[in-house]
């Protein structure tokens, strides 16, 4: 079947390649974390698939790119007030496809999409561009010029405003994109191609690929004819993207995750610091920001921890399309798996579960309970390798420089969070925490025009606002004389 209907939305399974849907012999099942039922068979895409869609793409460049900022922002605006007027749609399919909560989906990640593309859509009207300097009587003129076909590869836990939020700029910056969506939630990337061709965008000018990174995404990479690559997901499979890049000489925009510290030091509010550790489970603990590994002062750890399991015991973990749900299920029977086998070999490495620590029969086979890793042996496992579950880890310091020394002590660099009293001390603090974001007695908060990325094995390259075009773009400086003309 071409089609599927999901929670009384019809979405289309095949390509969008070229203005057009195109199938493939082959297809994958896309199935529910919700329940573990199979909800669509999605067109399974290989080399042939990935070259007619980079050919469209770059066909379609020159037109898309002779537009102004202005034209080309036009089109966007059309096509983020599309979404906007199917939001309810987008966040049913998404929910029943990687099993988000429905009403973050409603209230926060779908009004993100829309303001993805309406955001870097206005600044390229609006905001970019370099004042004009001079040297020896010369006038430097900045412009940023379209670059080609950017692919895109995004990854499953956000996967719609994940995908948006590279999208956004790349059309805006007037490059052409393919889209590789995660297989294990496809769904939305489609129905965001027919919004998007409904609302008047070009053919050619968006394209989606469906199917297996190996099958898939791997002729993207290697393609010579992309001039960007955006690829969140794994380290190793970055390093797999990124030599395939190299061959082609390709620059690449890197997301890699993290394992993010959030440390609570002795003069913070207790509260407040419950509540932002609690935060830490968001979406099932699939988040890339999420500052797992809880870092608390010695002074305060036993008050914290007595508030924190109180707190954490109150969590309420079902199905996603509850409003009164709290924490959903886990993607994928597979990643199940994986998080539990980060678990298990944290008992065994000696390290003490104080709760959780197992899936949640009762509501089905996807559901990790929300999980707390303590006395883990220092360098372990659980301590240094990114779970993407719901399982923290706490930890214990005396001074704020032990503090900072565990904070720093992983491979990652992608984000923390600071709990704290005192405004110059979490400002010494933060000053040598390595990291892309750090939040301040707060998470989660984020602007599109704040620079993005991480440090370390976090990822390589910064996006959010002038960050974001220097990348998508072709950064050209042209000079004029003074003098000769007529």
């Amino acid at each position: 079947m071409s089609t599927a209907t999901v929670a009384g939305v019809t979405v289309d399974t095949r390509h969008w390649i070229g203005g057009q849907r195109v199938a493939s012999a082959e297809t994958f099942d896309s199935v529910s974390p919700i329940d573990g039922t199979v909800i669509a068979q999605v067109s399974r895409g290989g080399r042939a698939e990935a070259d007619a869609a980079v050919a469209a793409a770059k066909a379609a460049f020159p037109a898309w790119a002779k537009l102004s900022p202005q034209e080309r922002g036009a089109i966007l605006h059309k096509v983020a007030d599309n979404i906007e007027a199917h939001i309810e749609e987008l966040a049913q399919l998404e929910t029943h496809d990687n099993g988000s909560l429905l009403r973050s989906h409603r209230r926060g990640v779908m009004p993100r999409v829309v303001m993805n593309i309406r955001y870097f859509a206005d600044y390229a009207m609006n905001d970019l561009k370099h004042p004009e300097f001079e040297t020896r009587g010369h006038t430097n003129h900045v412009t940023w010029d379209p670059s080609g076909v950017a692919v895109i590869i995004t990854p499953w836990n956000a996967p719609l405003m994940l995908a948006t939020w590279r999208i956004g700029p790349a059309l805006a910056s007037g490059d052409t994109v393919v889209l590789k969506p995660p297989e294990w939630a496809p769904l939305t990337a489609s129905y965001f191609a027919q919004l998007a061709h409904e609302a008047g965008l070009p053919a050619g000018v968006f394209n989606v690929v469906q199917g297996f990174g190996v099958e898939a995404g791997a002729p993207l990479t290697e393609n010579p004819d992309v001039s960007r690559i955006c690829f969140t997901g794994s380290v190793p499979t970055a390093k797999v993207v990124a030599r395939a890049a190299a061959e082609n000489l390709i620059p690449c925009s890197f997301e890699l995750g993290g394992k993010s510290p959030t440390v609570i030091l002795d003069d913070a509010d207790l509260d407040l610091a419950v509540e932002l550790a609690i935060e830490q489970y968001d979406n099932a603990g699939q988040v890339c920001l999420a500052g797992t590994r809880l870092l608390v002062q010695k002074g305060i750890a036993e008050a914290f921890a007595a508030k924190f399991a109180e707190r954490a015991a109150q969590i309420k973990q079902g199905d996603p399309r509850d409003e009164e749900t709290q924490i959903g299920p886990n993607i994928h029977l597979k990643h199940v798996e994986r998080v539990t086998g980060f678990i298990d070999r944290a008992k065994a490495d000696g390290a003490t579960i104080a709760y959780g620590g197992e899936v949640n029969t009762a509501l089905g086979t996807h559901y990790i309970k929300p999980t707390l890793v303590i006395d883990a042996p220092v360098g372990s496992e659980i301590l240094t390798q990114e779970v993407f579950g719901p399982v923290l880890t706490m930890q214990t310091f005396d001074t704020d420089e032990e503090g900072l020394a565990l904070a720093n002590g992983t491979e990652f660099g992608l984000a923390a969070c600071v709990v704290s009293g005192n405004r110059e001390r979490a400002e010494a603090f933060t000053k040598f925490l390595v990291a892309g974001t750090i939040w301040v007695n707060c998470f989660f908060v984020r602007d599109l025009s704040a620079p993005f990325g991480g440090s370390k094995r976090s990822g390589i390259g910064r996006e959010g606002g002038l960050w974001s075009f220097d990348f998508y773009a072709d950064v050209k400086n042209t000079v004029f004389a003074p003098n000769g003309w007529k």
